[in-house]
């Protein structure tokens, strides 16, 4: 890890007798907090999400270390290896998506700025997450998120939580909130504003993003966008190909990527173009930092997923890991009858009240769907790769059922 003073601070790292799949579940819980903390940053301008993206930034350092050390222990024979390769790649995916994240941090820490068109257009890109420090007489603190029952009641969810140095990635039912926890929650923007107000003890100030005229940045602030979002679709349906081991899907990880690659490729165009125009061109330099930074992330996501396209077998540890990360990714098939059939899904987002999101579809006439592409009915036959809560995932399924 580089300080911003340029000094070199890496920490030490022991081998220990450590699981690979809680060193994988770990690594991907974290990358992708990461992607919500680093954009949400920009979003907000916020140098206390951003430095929390470094902070996270340094852990995933740590953990891709062990993963080469506990890989290498236990490779035993050229079985084992050629199952333990592609678990090298999903390490050093979810560790480059970190360098990517932190990355998008800096253009907030070093003030690289962004144009008021690029800000103006990031909400709509972007879920709401606060970050917020319990207060010493918060009615959070000492209690469990069972016992707060927040996710039911209010819609907002805890997805990480710090104390001191210490990450709790996966807050269950039975993690307890303590007094100067620091919080990030995720959720609607009215019931954020009073989770964090009773969390904090501090009046929330929703972010005013500004109005701006887009002119020659459209395009450019357009396609930016489009590469975040294909590049967290690719990610998800990385994860999704090793789960169910599903050629289908990693090939349609690779065709994002190249996809993604050819909107960096007309972004830089129109960027340039702009910036023939623009008073201050050097502004546009943080809109050059997230192009780069989020086709990074959608490379990452291919090579998460080259083991599968490599027709490689996948190692059961890593298919352990997927199931039991913090947002988990399911194959639902939906039975005729049942409440789903029927139900419609736009942009990804299925018409019920679960917290649930469909990232890819496949119907016997027409093969896979990418969901967030199109809006859609949902039918009898249709199998889902579904991603969310456990909790939601378990409702989801029962709704698939006649």
């Amino acid at each position: 890890m580089v300080g911003f003073d340029g000094s070199s601070v890496p920490q030490s790292v022991d081998y220990e007798p450590i699981s690979v799949k809680e060193l994988l579940i770990e690594m991907k819980d974290t990358s992708e907090l990461l992607i919500d903390l680093a954009y949400s940053a920009v979003l907000h301008q916020s140098d206390d999400l951003a430095q929390e993206v470094l902070t996270l930034e340094e852990k995933m350092d740590v953990l891709q270390m062990r993963a080469r050390m506990s890989l290498m222990m236990a490779a035993r024979n050229p079985s084992e290896v050629e199952t333990l390769a592609p678990v090298l790649g999903i390490a050093a995916g979810a560790d480059h998506i970190s360098d990517a994240a932190a990355d998008i941090a800096k253009i907030v820490l070093e003030d690289i700025g962004l144009p008021e068109a690029m800000r103006a257009a990031l909400p709509e890109a972007v879920e709401a997450l606060v970050r917020g420090e319990v207060a010493d007489d918060s009615a959070f603190a000492g209690r469990t998120l069972l016992d707060i029952n927040l996710e039911s009641e209010t819609g907002v969810r805890v997805i990480g939580i710090r104390r001191g140095d210490e990450w709790i990635l996966n807050p269950g039912p039975g993690t307890t909130i303590e007094a100067d926890d620091v919080m990030l929650m995720r959720g609607p923007e009215e019931a954020l504003a009073d989770v964090y107000e009773t969390a904090s003890g501090e009046a929330y100030e929703s972010p005013e993003p500004p109005e701006s005229e887009v002119d020659d940045l459209e395009r450019a602030v357009d396609s930016i966008i489009l590469m975040k979002n294909l590049s967290e679709l690719a990610v998800d349906l990385a994860y999704g190909s090793i789960l169910f081991e599903n050629a289908e899907l990693a090939e349609e990880v690779r065709n994002l990527e190249v996809e993604v690659d050819a909107l960096r490729s007309r972004f830089e165009a129109w960027l340039l173009a702009a910036a023939a125009d623009a008073e201050d061109p050097v502004s546009l330099r943080g809109l050059i930092y997230l192009g780069v930074s989020t086709e990074m992330i959608s490379d990452a996501a291919l090579e998460i997923s080259e083991g599968v396209l490599r027709g490689l077998d996948i190692h059961p540890v890593v298919e352990l890991a997927v199931q039991e990360s913090d947002e988990i990714i399911t194959r639902t098939e939906i039975e005729a009858g049942s409440v789903l059939d029927g139900t419609e899904i736009e942009a990804g987002v299925p018409e019920t009240e679960l917290s649930m999101s469909v990232i890819a579809v496949r119907r016997p006439e027409e093969g896979w769907i990418i969901a967030s592409d199109a809006d859609l009915t949902l039918q009898a036959g249709d199998v889902l790769i579904t991603k969310g809560t456990r909790t939601s995932a378990e409702e989801f399924e029962s709704l698939a059922k006649s």
